[in-house]
């Protein structure tokens, strides 16, 4: 199955915590993978705030931001393309929510996701409507 993760859903992989098993497997059973470009920074940036915490030591950061870039490399990243900037306006227009969490959406649209996985229940109901399967982390 062609999956969609959002930066919510994603960042489970390097930080165990609730959900982050739903998240293996899905990762697992999709065909293809996708990420929208702004998921990278966005992952990095959770990742940080961790180690700010102290919840995360730095070899731990090293240790996911490593892994999360070697799952990139073998995935699809959608870019921000004028279709997907206006496939976001609709998106924003029709849903309160927030603009990144829009740009992840439209992103999977234009990709053509048959699944989109998120943590977020604002950014899934505003997925529902744009017409994506969902899977709620």
């Amino acid at each position: 199955m062609k999956t969609f993760f959002d930066s919510s859903a994603f960042v489970k992989r390097y930080i165990e915590e609730m959900g982050s098993r739903d998240v293996e497997a899905l990762y697992m059973a999709a065909t293809e993978l996708a990420l929208s470009i702004v998921c990278i920074p966005e992952v990095l940036s959770a990742l940080n705030r961790r180690v700010r915490a102290r919840d995360l030591s730095h070899q731990q950061y090293e240790t996911a931001k490593d892994s999360m870039f070697e799952d990139a490399y073998d995935a699809m990243i959608v870019n921000l393309t004028p279709e997907v900037v206006l496939t976001c306006i609709t998106i924003l227009e029709a849903n309160a929510i927030r603009a990144m969490d829009a740009l992840h959406v439209a992103c999977a649209v234009q990709w053509g996701a048959e699944l989109f996985v998120t943590a977020d229940k604002r950014q899934i109901s505003a997925a529902r409507k744009a017409g994506l399967q969902t899977r709620l982390i």
